[in-house]
């Protein structure tokens, strides 16, 4: 199976895997444009040759929006292999394509966010471990992150102080976002507009830059609900499963 690695120059014209293949869709264009402005810090977004999820995101760790410290780390922001292409190694290919270009590049090893079971939109942590990433940091009410070092000195990385216990002062639903997701652009205004139908305090935050990321409250930045200062969850909700969190918040 090919590897294609996105470029300035071929990053219209390729399927970005996790969203549908219409350019003029809006998940689509808000994640390509996320990418386009990442490549320049080092972002490596590499999928294989085929129509479907099946691709790794890769930076260092000092250009990740994500709010940890791993100096000399390449952090991971998604692997993802579904559907019909699972099980047949390209988890394994696209990550030990990573870990190849990241030994090259002369990185300490290799960092991500996940949690002890698999969660929406965090990695699988079996697959993890039993490629043999450790644990390095944890933070509430179930993330973890986890680390494979390159060699015996590498330290191990950190979540940032403000992440441990994640937590707004700010009174109704609070949410964090960013593009770096294809489904945030079209997720996120349906939610805000149910809220508002419905005379909910909503107010929908999204992180323009590394540095708004990387002081972000907590550790997954590309989605993070809060309600009266209480983190509720990373997926990306549906207005079916917001309406079910309203429910259960009595409103």
């Amino acid at each position: 199976m090919d590897v294609i690695t996105l470029t300035k120059e071929n990053l219209e014209k390729e399927h970005i895997c996790c969203a549908i293949s219409n350019n003029k869709d809006c998940q689509v264009a808000a994640k390509k444009a996320w990418i386009a402005r990442q490549l320049d810090a080092g972002l490596m977004f590499k999928k294989c040759d085929v129509r479907g999820k099946c691709f790794i995101e890769y930076i260092p760790a000092e250009e990740a929006w994500a709010p940890i410290l791993a100096e000399g780390y390449m952090y991971i922001d998604c692997l993802w292999v579904s559907g019909k292409f699972k099980g047949q190694g390209y988890s394994t290919l696209l990550l030990d394509e990573c870990i190849k270009d990241s030994r090259a590049k002369g990185k300490k090893g290799l960092a991500v966010l996940s949690s002890p079971k698999k969660r929406p939109y965090l990695s699988d942590p079996d697959f993890l471990r039993y490629k043999g990433f450790q644990l390095a940091d944890t933070a509430m009410p179930y993330y973890e992150l986890l680390y494979l070092p390159f060699d015996k000195t590498s330290g191990k990385p950190q979540f940032r102080e403000q992440v441990k216990t994640p937590q707004s002062e700010q009174k109704g639903f609070l949410l964090y976002y960013s593009h770096q997701c294809p489904f945030t652009a079209k997720y996120v205004p349906l939610i805000e507009n149910l809220a508002k139908d419905k005379g909910v305090p909503f107010q929908a935050i999204r992180f323009e830059s590394k540095d708004q990321a990387q002081n972000a409250p907590s550790p997954f930045t590309t989605y993070s609900l809060f309600y009266n200062g209480t983190f509720l969850t990373n997926e990306i909700l549906s207005e079916k499963k917001f309406e079910k969190i309203l429910s259960e918040q009595n409103l």
